[in-house]
């Protein structure tokens, strides 16, 4: 079999960049830029739900659970959907594809955060809450001052994994056609058709490297936190 690389070399900007340059944002810069900007927000919003969830009384602990397993388990696509027919409904403005499929990552990934920093939190000796008590600290100032330091720390190395899934996931934007790594490589393989293994060989390549170097930042404060 010869494999056509000139392809990937003619295009490769395209690849990484889409029309950016255009004013259109594409390609593997937009994947990093979804993967960012949903990744900070999932972690903000998953501490905030640990946070309620640890304040409040059982019962609603108990519904926030169930709503946070529910969403643990539908399909990303599904949600994809709902947001995409959902946001017309609620907002007389028109919402970009792209915010759609950031929210999508947030509300679903979120879920798994606050699971996270919940196990961390766990996972520390029970006498920490009782002697927060006994110091006249209430829950939430427990909470934020003594367990969840610590919780992020001791659940930091899960980051690297929640970050990874994040980036596969951004791939299907490509059902809302958002001109992110997966769709810059399909619209290349209509134009080009008949080098579809390069094509899509190279788009694998990409986002094995896009998630090696978030691997390489996290193995990089992974000491500096311990």
């Amino acid at each position: 079999m010869h494999f056509q690389w000139s392809v990937i070399l003619e295009n490769i900007s395209y690849f990484i960049f889409g029309n950016t340059f255009f004013g259109e944002p594409g390609g593997l810069f937009l994947t990093f830029f979804i993967t960012v900007i949903a990744g900070i927000f999932s972690i903000l919003l998953g501490i905030l739900l640990a946070m309620l969830s640890w304040c409040i009384p059982k019962i609603f602990k108990k519904i926030l659970f169930f709503i946070s397993e529910i969403i643990r388990g539908i399909p990303l696509i599904f949600i994809i959907f709902w947001m995409y027919f959902i946001f017309p409904f609620f907002f007389s403005n028109y919402i970009s594809r792209e915010i759609t499929i950031i929210f999508s990552l947030i509300w679903f990934n979120s879920s798994a955060v606050m699971h996270i920093i919940l196990s961390g939190i766990y996972a520390l000796p029970k006498g920490q809450h009782e002697a927060g008590l006994a110091e006249g600290l209430s829950n939430l100032q427990i909470f934020c001052k003594i367990l969840l330091p610590q919780a992020i720390k001791n659940s930091f190395p899960s980051w690297n994994n929640l970050i990874i899934n994040l980036v596969k996931d951004t791939s299907l934007a490509f059902i809302l056609n958002v001109p992110e790594l997966t769709t810059v490589g399909s619209q290349l393989n209509n134009v080009f058709q008949v080098y579809s293994l390069e094509i899509f060989l190279f788009v694998a390549f990409l986002y094995y490297m896009l998630c090696k170097s978030f691997e390489i930042i996290v193995k990089y404060f992974l000491p500096k936190i311990y």
